[in-house]
């Protein structure tokens, strides 16, 4: 449901309570057990990747190339934060730090092939693991899951950067 400036802040006003409990509710429960297993995948590659180093090479991998701050801004994460991070990275040779293409004095992180790797192995192992979870699931059932999980999360990202802009107001603000 679209926001509008009538609404208030407390949107259980303009719902079901309820229903708005239980999502709420699920949506912790599903957090604690994302945290609980990673969601790391089965077998041998089950919780070997932490979720930070995971989605740094997997946008390293869909993204390309980038230096610290790019790459800090399409997470939506702060700089420093990549940097922490990424460091494990190369010292176990996942990522590569190389001279830009265009200015060689700027530095970018790259993926390795030994980065690229271990991220096709994580993938796979996740992908058996969303399988195994949604087994007896009709595929429209996985697809519609998919589209509003990633609605979502776009919508908890958009609420993250308007709540970081000085200023800005929130989406649900009136």
């Amino acid at each position: 449901m679209p926001t509008t400036p009538e609404m208030s802040m407390d949107m259980t006003t303009v719902g079901d309570s309820g229903l708005l409990d239980t999502l709420q509710h699920e949506v912790a429960v599903f957090a604690r057990r994302a945290e609980q297993t990673r969601l790391g995948g089965v077998g041998q590659v089950r919780n070997s990747m932490d979720r930070a180093a995971y989605l740094l090479l997997n946008r390293l991998d869909k993204e390309g190339p980038m230096g610290v701050k790019a790459l800090a801004a399409s997470m939506g994460i702060d700089s420093s934060t990549v940097t922490r991070q990424v460091a494990p990275l190369v010292d176990t040779g996942l990522v590569k730090r190389t001279s830009h293409p265009e200015d060689g004095r700027a530095v970018v992180l790259q993926l390795s092939p030994r980065g690229l790797s271990r991220l096709e192995e994580v993938r796979s192992s996740r992908r058996q693991l969303m399988a195994e979870l949604t087994h007896d699931w009709a595929p429209e059932e996985r697809e519609a899951f998919c589209t509003l999980l990633t609605r979502f999360n776009s919508a908890l990202s958009a609420r993250m950067a308007a709540q970081e802009v000085p200023g800005a107001e929130s989406p649900t603000a009136s």
